[in-house]
């Protein structure tokens, strides 16, 4: 099966060198730099390598050399949205541009009045874009396993002053649930990734690039619940300062019986994460074995 244990990888020390970096040079020295903590994890991080490999290879159908120097490029692009991320929450020098296709279908939302729910996934960099949604009139709350290293949080919120985002942690006692409905009611945006999920959670299962992946089946509970509009949403790296933000027509998925209105959402959600992975097959992050077993 998927086992993903809520973990990223790094150390406080490598962020420290990249920070520095950044605030002394700027972004270009530090993108320099990580080209070669890139090659690093390009040929000694077996495990990663060996699920990005079977992505590239198995799901996408290209050739082991095209595979190996795009596992490279995972890497290395993977390594570019945590440092653009830092850079724009800490207030460094970024000149990042952004195109925002949809931004209207999240004011619609607002405007009516019941908040809405924004499904996402571990593709591209949801982050940095989030934190350009302001201008959005209501706040956005992240709904996320916290359960990083606890002195590389420290740190980075020394850095970057705290997340800008309000966040709701996934808790075993169901907290988060009540923090959604809050949210909710309070005419707020709710974003959930929906393309992970822990040992002991339900899932569903849905085909993604041709073969059948587990998906946490709460979140399309949830979605359906709440009886509020759900938009799919996406942001990806274009070029060195260029990102570009997606969301999708909203639709409150109500009028059916729950289990066939859960299977809808899920349906609609995994056909665009596979209409957008294709789009952008360098930029999918997940470093475990998301297909489960028999790769």
């Amino acid at each position: 099966m998927q086992n993903w244990d809520g973990k990223s990888k790094g150390t406080t020390l490598g962020y420290k060198i990249f920070i520095l970096t950044l605030r002394k040079g700027g972004i270009r020295p530090a993108y320099f730099i990580l080209r070669f903590v890139a090659f690093y994890y390009f040929l000694f991080s077996w495990k990663s390598s060996a699920n990005i490999l079977y992505y590239f290879h198995q799901r996408l159908g290209y050739s082991r050399f095209k595979s190996l120097a795009n596992l490279y490029g995972n890497y290395y692009k993977f390594g570019q949205t945590l440092l653009d991320k830092i850079v724009t929450m800490a207030n460094l020098e970024g000149n990042y541009t952004f195109d925002f296709e949809g931004e209207h279908f999240l004011e619609e939302i607002v405007a009516g009045g019941k908040g809405g729910i924004l499904l996402g996934a571990h593709i591209g960099n949801w982050e940095i874009a989030g934190f350009h949604l302001k201008r959005i009139s209501v706040p956005v709350n992240i709904v996320m396993f916290d359960a990083e290293s606890e002195k590389i949080k420290k740190y980075l919120d020394s850095v970057t002053g705290g997340r800008r985002m309000k966040i709701i942690p996934i808790k075993d006692d169901l907290s988060h649930i009540y923090k959604i409905n809050e949210a909710l009611q309070n005419n707020e945006l709710v974003c959930i990734h929906a393309d992970r999920f822990v040992e002991g959670n339900r899932t569903i299962s849905r085909r993604l690039l041709g073969k059948p992946a587990l998906f946490p089946e709460g979140v399309f509970q949830l979605g359906v619940s709440f009886k509020v509009p759900v938009t799919f949403v996406f942001a990806f790296k274009e070029t060195a300062s260029h990102y570009h933000f997606f969301a999708t027509r909203p639709k409150i998925f109500t009028g059916k019986p729950k289990d066939v209105s859960i299977n809808e959402l899920a349906d609609d959600y995994v056909a665009e994460l596979e209409f957008k992975i294709r789009q952008y097959p360098l930029q999918w992050f997940n470093y475990f074995n998301f297909w489960g077993e028999g790769k």
